[in-house]
């Protein structure tokens, strides 16, 4: 539900982590946010969220009163952890409302 949503608290960098059971193929990342100025998204193959290596760094536009919606395709790619390092925003605080990975 875009309703419900993850919070900042107030300072950058702010992260979060997302895992999957094994090591999975994922050909498109999708978030929808609200605020977000420049996001990182990093991946680990690890069995343990460990040893992260950059896989896409995008500064978002700025849409007033509306969820920011990025598509990040990804060929190619396997990952066991997913970390979302949000490095600014446009305000103190902002909203991710949905994470979506997609694969084979």
């Amino acid at each position: 539900s875009s309703e419900t949503f993850w919070t900042t608290t107030g300072m950058f960098p702010q992260e979060f982590v997302i895992g999957f059971p094994k090591c999975v193929k994922i050909s498109k990342v999708a978030i929808q946010c609200y605020l977000v100025r420049t996001l990182r998204i990093e991946r680990s193959v690890s069995k343990d969220p460990v040893d992260f290596e950059p896989c896409v760094e995008k500064d978002l536009q700025h849409t007033e009163g509306q969820l920011q919606m990025e598509e990040f395709p990804l060929p190619d790619f396997q990952a066991t952890y997913l970390r979302f390092i949000i490095k600014s925003g446009f305000d103190h605080f902002v909203s991710v409302h949905r994470v979506m990975a997609e694969g084979p």
